[in-house]
Order: C-alpha cells, then structure tokens, then sequence
C-alpha cells in the first residue's frame, strides 16, 4: 500500500534568504518547498515543524494567527486551510513552526532519567496536531450511499508532491519516462476480481451501487467493470482502474465539460500487486474507448531539474483555464525508495494554486 501523505512533519531549514524589498519577512528552504517566516525567527540547520499545503489545521489557540488568512470550513468541520500564497513577490507555500507547538514527550531510561524528547527527524505529526487534508466535499446526492471502507487490497490514489520528495529527481535520472496532464476533479476505482466481489470507490470509501450518482453514471457510460472482466478472461489477473471524474459541478469544472468524463491513469494488477506500464495502460483504454490523462511528453532519459518541473506544471486546459499540474513517472513500473512505493509523483502548477479559493 502506498503511504499516506504527511501533512506535517519535523523537517530541517534548509536555507535562509532575503527577500528584495522586504524588511521584515525572508524565504526559508525546507526540503524542496519555499517558505515566507519572520526575519529572525528561524535560522539555517534549525529543525521546525513543516505544515504543508492542503493542511487544515484545528481551532486550537496555537493556531488563531491564521483566522484572518486562513479561517475556513470543510463541511461542518471549522479549521484553518494551507494554501499557496504570495507575499512581496516570492511564492510562499506551507507553513514552518518552532518545535515548542508539539506537545511535551519525553523519553526515560531504566532509572527514569529523561534522555531527551522523541521527535526525530522526518517524524510525521499530522496526527500529533490535529491536521487533516483539506477537500472539497462531493455532495451526498453525487456521492451516494457508502457500502464500506476503501478496498485494503488496493492503492490509494495520492500522488506525493515533488517538493516533499527532491530526492527521487535523482533515482528517475536517465530513465525513459512520461509526463501526463493532471485532471481537476474527483479520484475514482473500479475493480473487479468476480461477479460476485467487484465495486466502485470514491478516494476513501466504497459506494453502493446507484445509476443517480456521477461514480455509477460514468462506471456504466464506459462500460468500465465489463472492460475489466473481459481482462481478467484474457489474461488470468484480476485488475483495478483509477482515473479522475471530471465534470460539472466537481471543483468547478476547470476543464469546461458540458458531462461526465473520466481520465484515466493507472491501471493496477490487483494478483501481482503492481501497476501496469504506460503502454499497457494505453492499449487497455484504447481498445475500451475509456478516455485517459492527456500526454504531455514522452522521453528516454529524465533530466529535468525541480525548477525546470515547476515551470513545466504550467498551463491551460483546453478550456483556457489553468490546469492543475502535471504527473511523472518511469515509463516501467520502478520502486522508489525515497517514497518506499511506486516511482512517481506530481508537480502542481503555481498559477493555479493562487487562483484557488
């Protein structure tokens, strides 16, 4: 299973820059990300707490700095959103607080002697402060009825933001690769091992079957578990597809779609526990006519640096609306020990993100 994204973590400041013009704010470096702090507040080598983008942090006094910035609700949750800004001209995206806004935890040896805290180095505490990923909520009547949790025996679609994982540059250097456009709108799976055991997943749940809402209508516009039984009769393995639901109505519509679509982009061999490779990928939806993530670039040696890839995020969708970024992988399934999973991940881009709400 792939890991689930750390929202906020102990991470180590990198650099420190001045910002042209700026008396009171300079750029902090931590990992591959670009932060606005407080001139003076922090310096080189200091190890901090590092909040992502998409965090939501809880109404909890250590936060209120942010009410005024930040303040928003996710359904019926109040809390505090991370996003992209811009403050004198650089690009600020995350968030960087001292080590004291973890609780106390302590470590004792056998005499009872405090030997230090426990935080180390690259721990998550997502969970530790309360943080959850900010979403924009999917209507009851789009959604449907839930049947249960999201498969175990599948992935989850999340891919890691480039920023977060600088190093994996290194291991998908030379390697023949492809870049796919990023969809904007809502990650669904299909499966299909039998008759009897097969479903419809949004990104965290399995739904009941239902022609009323937008998973179910596009599973049947594209005849989608069909496609995988008559797979799994071909070759012997069972299979899973994931893709984007892209439509009205679903993060509004940046792709200008007057229906529901889907794009396509991994299809997972669910028997030998690995995704298939870009081609086989491409003939199953090409022989399927289910439509795929648009390709971008195809090459035989990666060479792209992190700057480089953030300038290449950018971009419009057909409609003229600045798409959402971009994804990148080996073009053969390779394992990543950086990310202990797939070799792959996402770059979004910056345009877009200051234009979210």
């Amino acid at each position: 299973m792939e890991n689930e994204r750390k929202l906020a973590s102990i991470q180590k400041i990198l650099k420190i820059e001045p910002i042209d013009g700026a008396d009171m704010i300079e750029k902090a470096t931590v990992l591959g990300w670009s932060v606005v702090v407080r001139k003076g507040e922090f310096k080189e080598g200091d190890f901090v707490v590092y909040c992502e983008v998409d965090s939501f942090l809880p109404v909890t006094p250590e936060f209120e700095f942010l009410r005024k910035s930040s303040y928003k609700k996710m359904e019926d949750k109040e809390g505090f959103r991370l996003k992209t800004c811009k403050l004198r001209g650089q690009i600020s995206q995350g968030l960087i607080l001292p080590l004291t806004i973890l609780p106390e935890r302590l470590c004792y040896d056998l005499e009872g002697n405090k030997v230090g805290d426990a935080y180390e180095y690259g721990e998550d505490v997502t969970e530790t402060l309360g943080i959850v990923k900010w979403e924009l909520p999917i209507s009851a009547k789009m959604r449907g009825e839930v049947m249960g949790s999201f498969p175990s025996f599948i992935p989850k679609t999340d891919e890691t933001r480039i920023q977060s994982a600088p190093e994996v540059l290194d291991e998908l250097k030379g390697l023949p690769y492809y870049i796919t456009e990023k969809a904007d709108g809502t990650s669904m799976t299909a499966y299909y091992k039998s008759e009897e055991e097969n479903g419809v997943c949004s990104r965290n749940l399995e739904l009941k079957e239902n022609d009323s809402v937008v998973y179910w209508q596009v599973t049947k516009k594209y005849h989608i578990l069909e496609a995988l039984k008559e797979l799994q009769e071909l070759c012997g393995d069972s299979f899973a597809l994931q893709m984007e639901i892209v439509a009205p109505g679903i993060q509004k519509n940046p792709m200008g779609l007057k229906e529901a679509e889907v794009r396509v982009f991994n299809l997972y061999n669910m028997s030998q526990k690995r995704y298939e490779n870009y081609d086989r990928l491409a003939i199953f939806c090409f022989e399927n006519n289910i439509p795929m993530v648009g390709l971008i670039e195809r090459g035989e040696a990666f060479n792209y640096t992190l700057e480089d890839l953030i300038e290449k995020a950018k971009g419009k969708y057909n409609s003229g609306k600045e798409r959402e970024g971009i994804v990148i992988r080996p073009a053969k399934e390779t394992y990543s020990c950086s990310l202990k999973g797939r070799l792959s991940f996402k770059v979004l881009n910056n345009n877009f993100l200051l234009k979210e709400d």
